[in-house]
């Protein structure tokens, strides 16, 4: 049984959850998000800052991908991964203290009370399978795909902060210098 205050948090999660969705359609129906990306070129290499931030949700990929490719397109390709890498790290910081903080602990809470459950939850503590979460983890996140599965994988591996943060720079930076590339040939 769940206690009542994991029960509380895994309501307040839901309804974090939930609004970021409602929030991220209301961003993609009316444009919002297309258009303030698209201002952040004006703002030269800082604006791949603010498109890095983007970079990492499922909601607002897409549009930060394109911003990045077309800011590449205008300045070298290193400065604008490195400063796009940093606002990936921002974003993908808020998105793990979600999931390693709370998250996977609602996922245990469940996992733990059913026969399956068992043996479920002996793979989520043996060290290989968290090494394993945190290389697919970082895969996905150095991808152009959205960061929340990688991040939640990392999550489970229960890593420190601090190791977090560099692993996500780095990913983020060798996937914005693939889509500089990429954006560069076509």
């Amino acid at each position: 049984m769940i206690n009542t205050n994991n029960k509380n948090f895994f309501i307040q999660d839901i309804a974090i959850i939930a609004i970021s969705i409602i929030v991220a359609v209301i961003f993609a129906k009316t444009d919002i998000l297309a258009n303030i990306l698209t201002s952040t070129k004006e703002l030269e290499l800082f604006g791949s800052f603010i498109a890095g931030i983007f970079f990492t949700s499922v909601f607002t990929t897409a549009p930060a991908i394109v911003t990045l490719g077309e800011i590449t397109q205008a300045y070298s390709i290193l400065p604008v991964a490195f400063l796009g890498a940093l606002g990936a790290v921002i974003g993908d910081l808020i998105i793990f203290r979600f999931f390693r903080d709370r998250f996977s602990e609602h996922l245990m809470e469940l996992v733990k009370h059913q026969d399956v459950g068992k043996r479920i939850k002996v793979l989520f503590h043996h060290k290989s399978f968290r090494w394993l979460t945190f290389f697919v983890g970082g895969l996905i996140i150095a991808s152009p795909f959205p960061d929340e599965l990688g991040i939640s994988l990392i999550g489970f591996s229960k890593i420190k902060t601090l190791t977090f943060i560099s692993l996500s720079f780095t990913f983020n930076f060798m996937g914005i210098i693939f889509i500089g590339l990429i954006a560069r040939a076509l």
